[in-house]
């Protein structure tokens, strides 16, 4: 298995990387590009088009391996779990998404659009069977049976790709942002996955996918020589979204199904503070759709950190949620709890001098 897993990371972090530049070169010949405004934190022109090349390393990798895994019989993509139409419907709602994103991403489309955009590829992979339709419920024993109404599994379904999908995208705010939460998720949920026995394929896919974002950050750190895009921060979302469902496909625990929201906790609570943020201020649902400043990263900002220490410190709290994840599911609520406690007494030690600005610190 580690073997399988060692080359699902590197043949994706290898292509990414050697693709990288050409998706810099094809941004900049289609006028694919981030120009600095009120809104942006660019001073410069940046291309946006390296989600191309997260994509292509997630694909070539994952393609090759299943291969090669079916071929010596290890794995068994044509079984009753039935992953090989699992896996086209997930293809299939990779390139949807990428498609209306790419779009967006060179002449630019509207934030409707892109919802509907991101529903239909969502309805296509559960549509393949991607699907929470179960959840044991610890203490009570007792399990939460939805498959007996198809229409609940596709609710509850669509809602979280489209919800993940939506958290990243709008994370993505400062270079290496989104790319380097995600990575920090994978670490996390590669993790959960080991631990709780979860699905081969969902191991590989969650690995090829942090292979193909450390091909593609040393483009992204900063200064960026390009942003990943719309194109690769929504398929960083609805790929993780995705990859949770098939790694809880073998125990549909509670704890189990809590540990994505733990570990992508940040990005969630972002996008909803963003949603009640931008309905009070339109006072319409309408104002969803409008773009602000008023996210994490822009707040940090905002207080006098640098795009670098702003990252660092959102990537900290990512790791911490993630390290909150896998203690909560190996040790239990009370040593996570513990834990918890314990970083929170740390950053309190500091907080008054650390949420100071520029101008107080002087």
């Amino acid at each position: 298995m580690w073997g399988d897993i060692s080359i699902a990371f590197l043949l994706a972090f290898v292509t990414a990387f050697v693709i990288t530049p050409y998706t810099i070169r094809l941004a900049n010949k289609i006028g694919a590009i981030d120009l600095p405004e009120k809104r942006r934190i660019n001073e410069k022109p940046t291309p946006r088009l390296g989600g191309i090349a997260v994509i292509a390393g997630f694909l070539i990798s994952c393609t090759y391996l299943l291969i090669v895994m079916t071929l010596e019989k290890t794995f068994n993509l044509f079984g009753e779990e039935q992953y090989f139409h699992k896996l086209i419907g997930l293809l299939i709602g990779i390139i949807v998404l990428a498609v209306v994103c790419f779009i967006d991403d060179v002449k630019g489309i509207s934030a409707i659009i892109k919802l509907i955009g991101q529903i239909i590829a969502a309805i296509i992979v559960v549509t393949f069977g991607i699907q929470i339709d179960s959840i044991n419920i610890p203490f009570l024993e007792q399990t939460l049976n939805i498959n007996n109404n198809s229409i609940y599994v596709y609710i509850i379904s669509v809602i979280w790709i489209v919800s993940i999908t939506n958290a990243i995208n709008l994370i993505d705010g400062l270079d290496g942002l989104s790319s380097g939460i995600t990575l920090i998720s994978c670490i996390s949920l590669i993790i959960v996955f080991t631990m709780n026995q979860s699905p081969i394929i969902a191991i590989i896919l969650i690995t090829a996918l942090a292979g193909a974002i450390v091909g593609f950050l040393p483009y992204n750190i900063n200064p960026a020589k390009t942003f990943i895009g719309d194109t690769g921060a929504q398929f960083l979302g609805f790929t993780l979204a995705v990859i949770s469902i098939l790694g809880t496909a073998k125990t549909y625990t509670l704890l189990v199904l809590i540990a994505p929201l733990i570990i992508l906790a940040l990005p969630i609570a972002d996008t909803l503070f963003a949603i009640i943020r931008r309905i009070i201020k339109g006072k319409s649902i309408k104002a969803v759709f409008s773009p602000d400043t008023g996210h994490l990263h822009h707040k940090l900002m905002k207080k006098g950190y640098t795009q670098k220490q702003a990252v660092c410190i959102l990537y900290g709290i990512s790791a911490c949620l993630g390290m909150f994840a896998i203690i909560l599911l190996e040790s239990g609520i009370w040593k996570a709890i513990s834990f918890a406690l314990m970083i929170i007494a740390v950053i309190s030690i500091g907080y008054k001098d650390f949420m100071k600005s520029k101008e107080e610190k002087k």
